[in-house]
C-alpha cells in the first residue's frame, strides 16, 4: 500500500506546517465519542507518547455508522484536513474526509480507557506495550540506551558484544541459571555419581552470563576503552526493587586508567544519559512524574547538574557512626553498606549523589584491585559505587 504517511510526531513538532494541509494517518484508537452526528477519536500511531484527535462527521463520511461504533485498539487509516485550534484544548486537530477500519478490534479487548495496574497488564503481556504506562516506559529505555551508546562513541569507545552463554562465572556468587540440552528425566552421570557435563551441548558446565566484565577487561587489552551493554542474568532469588533475575547492564572497561578517571566517565555518563531523556522523552517524563512517581523530574534535574561527592568508605563509616541509631542495620567499619546508610548519606548528609571508594576486601568481588599501604586489618581494595538520591 503506497501511502504517504505523515507520523503524528511530525505534526506536534511542527503543527504550522501542516496546517489547512490534508494528512494521511495510521494508527490504533485509543478512545471513541460518539455525538449522534460527529465524534471524536484519539489516535495514536506509535510514533509519540500523546494521541491526535480525529473529527468526523456524519455529512462527510459514508461509512459514518461504522466508525461510531469502532472500539478502542481498532486499527484505522485516517484521511483529513488538519486545522489549527488555539482557542481549544487541544492545539490542533484533523477533520476526516475518510476514514478506513484496516483491522476491528472486539468487545472484549482488555486495554479499555481506564488506569491499570502492572500486575494487570502482567497478565497480557503482548498487549502492555499499548498502554500508558508500558509505552512511555518501553521509549524512554529505546532513547536511553541510544544515549548510552551515543555517549561512549562519542568518547572513543569500543562496543564489546560479550557472550550471553558462558562458562565462567564473573562475579564468583554463584547465582547463575545453567544452560543445558541434558534430558533432566534421564540425566547422565559419571563414575562418581555426578553429572557429567561433557555429554552436554558444550561439553562442559555452563550458564547465563552474570556479567560481560573479562571479555570486557580482555578487550580492553586491545582497545583500551570499551564497553558492554548487554542483558545479565542473576539467579538471586530476591524479591526486591533491587533484584532482578534478567536486567541490561552497562559495563565500560579502561586501560591505564584510575578510580578518579572512571568516576568521572560514569557520572559524565549518569548526567549525559538524564539530559538526553529529559530532552527527549519529555511527554513521557511528565506522565511518569504526574502518575507514577511525583517529584522525579526535580530529582533529575537535580541529579544532572550536581557535583558528585566522593567519599571513601572509612570516611562513609565515620559519617554513619554517630547516628547509628537511626538505623535497623547497625554501621562499622568491615560491614556492607544497607539501603538505609545509602539513602542517609545521599538524602539526608550530602544531599546529592556520592561516589563511596575504596571498600574493605573481604565485601567486594575477587577481581578487585588491592589499594597499597593498607594495615592487613582493614585491607581496602580500588572499588566504587556510585550512590544516588531516591
Amino acid at each position: 500500500m503506497n501511502l504517504d504517511i505523515v507520523d503524528i510526531r511530525d505534526i506536534f513538532g511542527n503543527p504550522q506546517k501542516y496546517e489547512n494541509e490534508e494528512v494521511t494517518l495510521v494508527g490504533w484508537v485509543r478512545t471513541n465519542r460518539d455525538q449522534k452526528s460527529f465524534g471524536f477519536i484519539a489516535l495514536n500511531d506509535g510514533s509519540c507518547f500523546d494521541n491526535i484527535q480525529v473529527v468526523y462527521a456524519a455529512d462527510t463520511l459514508d461509512n459514518f455508522s461504522e466508525i461510531a461504533h469502532i472500539g478502542t485498539g481498532a486499527a484505522l487509516i485516517v484521511k483529513g484536513i488538519l486545522i489549527l485550534t488555539p482557542q481549544a484544548k487541544q492545539a490542533f486537530e484533523v477533520q476526516a474526509t475518510q476514514v478506513k477500519v484496516e483491522g476491528a478490534c472486539p468487545p472484549e479487548y482488555p486495554l479499555q480507557p481506564k488506569r491499570h495496574t502492572p500486575e494487570f497488564l502482567r497478565t497480557i503481556a503482548h498487549l502492555r506495550p499499548r498502554a500508558n504506562l508500558f509505552n512511555a516506559v518501553f521509549r524512554v529505555r529505546s532513547e536511553e540506551a541510544a544515549a548510552i551508546h551515543q555517549y561512549f562513541r562519542e568518547r572513543g569507545f569500543v562496543y564489546v558484544h560479550s557472550p550471553i552463554i558462558t562458562a565462567s562465572d564473573a562475579e564468583g556468587a554463584g547465582e547463575m541459571f545453567h544452560v543445558t540440552n541434558f534430558n533432566l528425566a534421564d540425566v547422565p552421570l559419571n563414575e562418581d555419581g555426578e553429572v557429567d557435563f561433557s555429554q552436554d551441548f558444550f561439553g562442559k558446565h555452563t550458564n547465563l552470563t552474570v556479567s560481560g566484565q573479562l571479555n570486557a577487561e580482555a578487550y580492553a587489552q586491545a582497545y583500551r576503552k570499551v564497553y558492554t551493554f548487554g542483558p545479565t542474568f542473576r539467579a538471586e532469588n530476591s524479591n526486591t526493587p533491587r533484584h532482578a533475575a534478567e536486567f541490561w547492564m552497562i559495563e565500560p572497561e579502561v586501560a591505564f586508567a584510575d578510580l578518579d578517571d572512571l568516576m568521572e566517565l560514569a557520572e559524565g555518563m549518569l548526567k549525559y544519559a538524564i539530559r538526553h531523556c529529559l530532552e527527549h522523552c519529555g511527554q513521557e517524563m511528565t506522565f511518569f512524574n504526574k502518575f507514577v512517581d511525583k517529584g522525579l523530574l526535580e530529582r533529575l534535574e537535580r541529579v544532572a547538574s550536581a557535583d558528585f561527592e566522593r567519599i571513601t568508605y572509612s570516611e562513609a563509616i565515620e559519617i554513619l557512626e554517630p547516628v547509628n541509631d537511626r538505623f535497623d542495620y547497625k554501621v562499622s567499619w568491615g560491614v556492607d553498606l544497607q539501603t538505609e546508610h545509602e539513602r542517609y548519606l545521599t538524602e539526608k548528609h550530602f544531599s546529592q549523589p556520592v561516589f563511596v571508594t575504596n571498600y574493605p576486601q573481604a565485601i567486594k568481588a575477587f577481581y578487585m584491585r588491592q589499594n597499597d599501604g593498607e594495615a592487613p586489618d582493614r585491607q581496602t581494595v580500588a572499588a566504587m559505587d556510585c550512590l544516588v538520591p531516591g
